[in-house]
């Protein structure tokens, strides 16, 4: 009778959770400005096909270097691209390689991070032996290295980065989990004999998604930071498609003669990764079950 009794007084609580937690977004200012900002771009991005604008990849010896105008809104490159048509086709491997990387590290990282703090014992001294021998290198030294073993692409530098973002998942989820694992409803699904497999889904894995869904969120960020980063080296997006980062390692050879070349991508980038911090924060802030 207890037990019922306490399983529909949880039933209230667990679906107001969802509404005060977004009742508590939607009253955060700044998550809402990164919110409309990473919407903005994701439209750009996905409507690109549909959008009036110049091919690009396609040049013009006659518009080389132009400075904004009517005719180009953000001016043109070095090849009389037009760099707004590119921006927005850029968009696109920026997101991509932000959303999937981090995609790539959390299915990888959370599973290893279950299985390392629940189990404990001599599995979790191998794989938290192996997340600091990685954690011990700087990120982006790590994505470089494996998109430059993986070769230079747009793919490989999706899966470098996520490789090299798996450890914080892995250490994050292991450290919510040996939290978790002691509760009172974790030991009463193991006294009724439930799988061990299913007291992780079932029980541990809900009760550690808030934090990981904060932490993808603000590894996005850094994701999008190491993209423009590979492609400035040249081990992203190849030329002649359109890439932020490759784009900055084009406008590098002319600040002073075409600076605009380098401000557009630069903001992109500035804005794109404040949008997902910010975001980050109010997420954070509204996932506290500590604050009312």
């Amino acid at each position: 009778m207890s037990t019922i009794v306490q399983t529909t007084a949880a039933a209230p609580t667990a679906k107001r959770a969802p509404n005060r937690a977004w009742r508590k977004l939607r009253a955060n200012k700044g998550a809402l400005v990164g919110l409309a900002i990473i919407l903005f771009f994701t439209a750009l991005a996905a409507l690109a096909p549909l959008l009036p604008i110049p091919d690009p990849v396609a040049t013009s010896w006659s518009a080389i270097r132009k400075a904004p105008s009517a005719a180009h809104w953000l001016g043109t490159d070095d090849l009389g691209r037009d760099i707004l048509s590119r921006m927005i086709w850029g968009a696109q491997a920026s997101l991509m390689a932000g959303i999937f990387s981090v995609a790539i590290a959390v299915a990888i990282g959370v599973p290893f991070g279950l299985i390392s703090g629940y189990y404990g014992g001599w599995i979790d001294q191998i794989i938290s032996r192996i997340t600091e021998a990685f954690l011990a290198m700087p990120f982006l030294i790590t994505a470089i290295a494996l998109a430059a073993f993986l070769g230079p692409s747009l793919t490989n530098a999706m899966i470098a980065i996520g490789l090299s973002a798996t450890p914080v998942f892995v250490r994050l989820t292991r450290g919510q989990v040996l939290a978790v694992k002691t509760e009172e409803y974790v030991e009463g699904a193991r006294s009724i004999g439930l799988r061990h497999f299913s007291i992780i889904t079932r029980y541990i894995l809900p009760n550690v998604f808030a934090p990981i869904l904060v932490q993808a969120t603000l590894t996005i960020a850094t994701a999008i930071i190491a993209e423009a980063s590979l492609s400035f080296l040249g081990l992203g997006q190849q030329p002649p498609s359109p890439s932020w980062g490759s784009m900055l390692n084009v406008a590098k050879n002319y600040l002073e003669q075409a600076p605009w070349m380098a401000m557009w991508p630069g903001a992109a980038i500035f804005l794109v990764v404040i949008g997902f911090n910010l975001l980050g924060d109010g997420l954070r802030d509204a996932l506290d079950p500590r604050e009312a």
